[in-house]
């Protein structure tokens, strides 16, 4: 007896052939002028189970979902209002055929005969191929849909559905009559990430179903925390077999306190019953609008003790005048409800025992969706069939295609939303509320965000009454590290780092990178551990510097004490010390040592080319020709003591030639061409020490040393030329120590540069160009003081001693002991 009921109900969903047989007071059908079909999942069949044999679907024996039962209804509640309306639609009548669409795969009866004709279904070429119905409001899963929808793409059936929300629907040219009056998963996974990322969660846990609508939103998810610092620490498809203990226990294991939902209803139930079992407590759960307003999934959890805290994104709870009154009046009628009086086998609902309260305080997720998929619909046929204040034109032929022309030009007001749908059929129109669920059981509102005409998200986070007393639930990898230090990440997930504190000369943006210790310019410097690069100082010694108007003030005291020597050899000119002296040649050294003093005041003020140049020209040119001029000097005393009477040729010879000015003349020009030819290809030029000192910046002169070795190696010769010239007459006459002047000058010269030299290997800083200035005027002072002062002391103060008598009574003196000497050695 079964088998031939099973028979008779597979004949009839394919055939068609009971169509004859109706009752006008089945919930799933009624006649109209126009008729719109509905795929509603009342009751939820496993797919998963295996069949040994082909068998019917019998969809009444699976379990039954009251929230999509207040759908139902809801679809036949807006066909009754539309068809009370004088303004929509006036005198034509809408009907409805609604199957019950109880699995996602294998439940074809109902849509094949929606879009069949009295059974029958004509060739697609035929023009006048007409289905039974205009559009079809379905169907709820994303699995349904996409099983389902290439049965009415082929003729262009418009398919409104009002809770299939996978990114795949979006695609027109594989669902070309597709629209849909729920937003799509893109928007529900942006208000998860925004509530996330709000709560400064890192490190959470992806929980969905194991089919097309899971995988989207954890595809779409992946995607939208890509730029974020939120990591996925672990995802899992849910199914019937999957191992929830196990599960949980690898939850724990990673120490994950955010676990995000993405399920529907009947699945989230499964999952909670296993919560229970496992007494998971103590986590964030973050629920899709799927089950977030779900009433049997809260008070599944309360018997649950430190379950946590549920936040969720739901669909505005929104209320559809006279939906309760309709209810309450379709309850009040008290339907039969008879298998055998239904047209089809999944046309039963076996839903009888229900009160009216409960139908209206269901879920009532999706219930607006499906109240406005019922109104495009009847406003798009309302403007094909130019319906005005008179009535609808019945001369109009209503084909499927056309309707869908009007639906998707769609613009009307509905319980002050504007309904339209944008080029890939999704809704423009509605938003999302944040939802928490308190701990007696009642569902708070505590923000709400919209993605039309731009995204804003708002929550009050002062309304949400954590698991943790007051203080927000953390769930991150690692700790954020200090202030300073650089992530560096360990293994696959960004969140999961140590912290290394940034050198010196180093920054952290942890804004821009956080994982990357940045390099200050040159021009800049930090601490250990810095977010931020400071300016360094540029150091100078500028001429307002004290040891700047020092030295200064030293080479101008020297031009001046040079003019008062000149002005008293010139006075005292035919004196014996100052022809000792040297002289006319007197002049020329205090004249060059004058000049030379020039390179002082270059030493200050901001380096330029030229201050570089006039640093080092005048001092190496003058100076140059002041060593030559003592070089002539103790050359011509030793020679007037000693070489004189021993080479007398020679002597006469460098008399009548003038050899001491020929000397100086071909130092002078050796030494210029020298410098012209360091100058034009080497020059000194303005350069930057940024090395001795990571806070400043030392500006100063850098010197080619080996391009300029030949204007250095000429003045050195000449020193040493002189000191040995010097050194040979230490033994004239105890009072004409002229030779013994010029010796001490020297070592005095030595000293200065050693001291010099000394400073410059162990300071870099901006006092070292005072310092090179203060020995170049300490080079210049050791012959000024120590050679012309004891002859200025003489001819001021010792006038006896400046006479050709008390001279020649030296040279007479020096000369005999000489001569003594000499014939003690003959006598030995």
């Amino acid at each position: 007896m079964k088998s031939i009921v099973v028979y008779h109900c597979i004949l009839g969903c394919f055939l068609h052939a009971l169509a004859q047989y109706t009752v006008s007071t089945s919930e799933f059908w009624v006649e109209g002028d126009y008729l719109i079909g509905g795929l509603f999942n009342i009751h939820q069949l496993n797919d998963s189970l295996l069949h040994q044999r082909p068998e019917a679907i019998d969809c009444s024996s699976a379990p039954f979902i009251l929230s999509s039962y207040r759908r139902f209804q809801m679809m036949r509640f807006s066909v009754e209002e539309i068809n009370n309306s004088t303004k929509l639609l006036p005198n034509v009548s809408l009907g409805y055929e609604i199957f019950d669409h109880c699995t996602d795969f294998v439940s074809f009866p109902g849509p094949l005969n929606l879009i069949s004709d009295n059974g029958f279904m004509r060739p697609l070429e035929e023009p006048h191929n007409l289905s039974k119905v205009i559009a079809v409001v379905g169907t709820y899963t994303s699995p349904q849909a996409r099983a389902v929808a290439p049965l009415f793409m082929m003729n262009l059936i418009p398919m409104v559905s009002y809770g299939a929300s996978s990114s795949i629907f979006s695609r027109k040219q594989t669902f070309p009559s597709f629209l849909r009056t729920v937003h799509p998963n893109e928007e529900v996974i942006k208000g998860i990430v925004s509530i996330v990322k709000r709560f400064n969660w890192k490190w959470v846990a992806f929980l969905y179903v194991n089919n097309d609508y899971g995988t989207d939103g954890l595809d779409l998810f992946l995607k939208a925390i890509n730029e974020t610092d939120i990591c996925l620490a672990y995802s899992k498809g849910l199914d019937q077999d999957t191992d929830y203990s196990l599960m949980f226990r690898q939850i724990d294991a990673k120490n994950i306190n955010i676990i995000i939902v993405f399920a529907p209803e009947w699945t989230v139930e499964e999952l909670m019953e296993s919560v229970k079992r496992q007494n998971v407590t103590n986590k964030v759960w973050i629920a899709t609008d799927t089950w977030s307003l779900n009433k049997k999934i809260i008070d599944q959890i309360q018997g649950s003790k430190n379950i946590g805290t549920v936040l969720g994104v739901a669909q505005p709870k929104m209320s559809i005048p006279g939906f309760s009154e309709f209810i309450h009046s379709f309850k009040a009628k008290n339907h039969c409800e008879n298998a055998e009086q239904q047209k089809f086998c999944n046309q039963v609902c076996n839903c009888s025992s229900l009160t009216a309260e409960e139908i209206i305080d269901a879920d009532p997720s999706f219930s607006f969706p499906v109240y406005s998929a019922v109104y495009s619909i009847a406003h798009a046929l309302h403007n094909m069939l130019q319906c005005g204040a008179d009535g609808c034109k019945d001369s109009i032929t209503v084909y499927p295609h056309m309707v869908l022309t009007e639906l998707r030009k769609t613009n009307f007001t509905l319980l002050n939303q504007t309904i339209q749908f944008d080029e890939n059929g999704d809704p423009m129109f509605g938003s999302h509320s944040v939802v928490f669920w308190g701990p007696s059981g009642d569902v708070q509102e505590v923000g709400y965000y919209t993605c039309h005409p731009s995204f804003h998200f708002f929550i009050n986070d002062t309304k949400i009454q954590w698991h943790t007393s007051a203080q927000v639930p953390t769930s991150v990898c690692s700790e954020e590290c200090k202030i300073g230090y650089k992530k560096t990440q360990l293994g696959i997930h960004k969140c999961c780092f140590s912290c290394t504190i940034c050198p010196r000369g180093t920054y952290i943006n942890s804004t821009d990178n956080p994982s990357k210790c940045i390099t200050c310019k040159d021009t800049e410097w930090s601490e250990e551990g810095s977010t931020s690069c400071s300016l360094r100082v540029v150091e100078y010694t500028p001429f307002t510097d004290i040891w700047a108007i020092g030295i200064m003030v030293g080479a101008f005291i020297l031009v001046f004490i040079s003019l008062a020597l000149s002005v008293l050899f010139a006075l005292n000119y035919d004196t014996p010390v100052v022809k000792s002296a040297g002289g006319p040649m007197c002049f020329l050294i205090l004249g060059c040592l004058s000049l030379s003093s020039l390179s002082v005041f270059f030493y200050f003020g901001k380096p330029t080319d030229a201050f570089c140049i006039l640093r080092y020209l005048p001092f190496f040119l003058f100076f140059t020709i002041c060593l030559a001029c003592f070089v002539v000097r103790a050359f011509l005393i030793v020679c007037i003591f000693k070489t004189a009477t021993k080479f007398p040729v020679l002597y006469s010879w460098w008399m009548k030639y003038h050899g001491q000015w020929m000397f100086i003349a071909v130092v002078f020009v050796t030494q210029a061409i020298f410098l012209l030819i360091n100058f034009t290809y080497a020059p000194p030029r303005p350069n930057i020490d940024m090395s001795w000192n990571s806070r400043k910046i030392i500006l100063y002169c850098e010197t080619d040393f080996k391009a300029a070795s030949a204007s250095l190696v000429l003045p050195l010769s000449l020193c040493a030329l002189c000191f040995v010239f010097s050194y040979m007459g230490k033994d004239l006459p105890k009072n004409y120590n002229e030779a013994k002047a010029i010796t001490f000058c020297l070592l005095l010269l030595m000293l200065t540069w050693i001291i010099f030299a000394t400073g410059r290997i162990l300071y870099h800083g901006k006092h070292i160009q005072p310092l090179q200035s203060l020995a170049v005027l300490s080079s210049l002072y050791c012959f000024l003081l120590w050679y012309f002062f004891p002859k200025c002391y003489i001819v001021i103060f010792q006038s006896h001693k400046n006479t050709q008598q008390y001279f020649h009574g030296l040279i007479q003196s020096y000369t005999k002991s000489i001569n003594q000497e000499m014939s003690r050695v003959n006598i030995r």
